[in-house]
């Protein structure tokens, strides 16, 4: 049985829309509109979709809706890193930020990582992307999704946001606050949402609203951008939030943008309707900071003495080195090697879920690739293609009975990669770490 809208809800609404209320509760009522987003960094990944897709999101190029009944999650794509299953309006706020490669980009509340591993894709893996959430267990799935896209330019920390105000004061080109809301906007496509609603939860969320908002506008450059946003309907929490928060701080001004298939802002604020678009309920706004903008990028690092030699052993047996890690800081951590974007912020007493991209583990004979690096590497020194049933059991952690030269080894899928495996001469032994391991059931 269909949970009914809360009472208070459709008061609200009917107050804010008017003649309009009608359309939208129809709406409310109808399934919703799901989709997913593509990896531009997987070729490919189109053709993998196409089963599941059956048209673009208009404001977000990679955005593709999903057909009714699909299961693009149980997919073997899915953990190759094809896409990334994605609300139609939740890609907004990530393309009203425009993140440009070589830039500093912090995600104040970016678990699970829809908006993070689409602003990874926007900077092509040239910069630094610092994705931030307070809730331990919520942060470790993000980074996880952002291994699984590949994303080889992202930082992942576990604080709350007043928690880093003192150690990253103008550090960053622009800051996304996707807020913690009463989630009105879910209601459609989460009815268990609607039982948690109260009257009231819009002021307690705005409260919190502001509190991160202040911190998001200590840690933004002179000159940056300011994106906030929420998937709920009230004005308090929206207009109502931006306006407080530009009372607050003269030093910020709204500013206009436009996005395809839903049309310009009012001063700097728009508003995702599920009656006027294909979408479920969103709210973006776009704040911009005083002041010039400043370069502080640091100059391309010196190599690591201790790291060259291994980056050296990495390049012959593994992959060849993709032009964005020499951008990166590249040096040991422990027994791990680990590369870490130039313009990466000092990550100094925070509790780091992610610190970078790990390369490998180094023993004193040998080296053993990290899973991170077989997502993120364009190309492998060596690769094996596995066809659909050899693929889902590679995904179960089975060896496979395969021949081939000896070593570590890519696996792919349709030229999409999985993990790694080392080559016994006539088995491929399975190095997918225990933790992804699972069943694909083949239709």
């Amino acid at each position: 049985m269909t949970r009914a809208l809360p009472e208070a809800f459709v008061d609200q609404m009917r107050e804010m829309l008017g003649d309009e209320a009608p359309a939208f509760l129809r709406a409310m009522a109808e399934p919703p509109a799901l989709a997913l987003r593509l990896n531009p960094l997987r070729a490919g990944a189109e053709d993998a979709a196409a089963a599941f897709t059956e048209g673009p999101v208009p404001w977000e190029p990679l955005g593709r809706y999903l057909k009714r009944d699909a299961r693009p999650g149980a997919d073997i794509a899915h953990w190759a890193g094809a896409y990334y299953v994605q609300e139609a309006s939740a890609m907004v706020s990530a393309a009203v930020l425009d993140a440009q490669p070589g830039e500093r980009i912090l995600d104040l509340c970016a678990a699970p990582g829809g908006k993070s591993t689409q602003i990874a894709a926007a900077m092509d893996n040239r910069g630094a992307l610092v994705s931030n959430d307070p809730e331990p267990a919520r942060a470790k799935a993000l980074a996880g999704n952002l291994e699984r896209m590949g994303a080889a330019n992202a930082l992942v920390v576990n604080a709350l946001p007043d928690r880093l105000v003192a150690r990253w004061p103008e550090t960053f080109d622009a800051v996304l606050v996707d807020a913690p809301c009463s989630g009105e906007g879910m209601f459609r496509r989460d009815p268990a949402a609607r039982d948690e609603w109260r009257p009231q939860s819009p002021a307690g969320c705005a409260a919190r609203q502001a509190e991160i908002l202040d911190c998001a506008a200590v840690m933004l450059k002179p000159g940056g951008r300011l994106i906030y946003s929420t998937c709920t309907f009230n004005r308090l929490e929206n207009e109502g939030s931006v306006l407080s928060f530009l009372s607050r701080h003269p030093d910020f001004a709204p500013e206009d943008f436009a996005l395809n298939g839903i049309g310009p802002s009012h001063d700097g604020m728009l508003r995702v309707f599920p009656h006027r678009v294909r979408g479920d309920g969103h709210f973006v706004a776009k704040l911009r900071k005083s002041g010039t903008v400043w370069d502080d990028k640091p100059r391309r690092p010196a190599p690591d003495r201790d790291a060259a030699a291994l980056l050296k052993r990495l390049e012959d047996e593994l992959c060849p080195l993709p032009g964005w890690l020499s951008g990166m800081r590249v040096g040991l951590c422990g027994d791990r090697l680990l590369a870490v974007p130039a313009e990466a912020p000092a990550l100094n007493g925070l509790r780091v879920v992610f610190p970078g991209l790990w390369l490998m583990r180094v023993g004193r004979s040998h080296i053993e690739p990290e899973h991170a690096l077989a997502m993120a590497i364009p190309e492998a020194r060596q690769s094996v293609g596995l066809d659909d049933a050899a693929a889902a059991r590679y995904l179960t952690g089975e060896a496979l009975p395969l021949e081939g030269p000896r070593g570590w080894t890519r696996v792919e899928w349709r030229g999409m990669p999985l993990g790694w495996g080392k080559q016994t001469g006539d088995t491929l032994k399975n190095h997918l770490p225990k933790g992804l391991r699972r069943t694909i059931i083949l239709t």
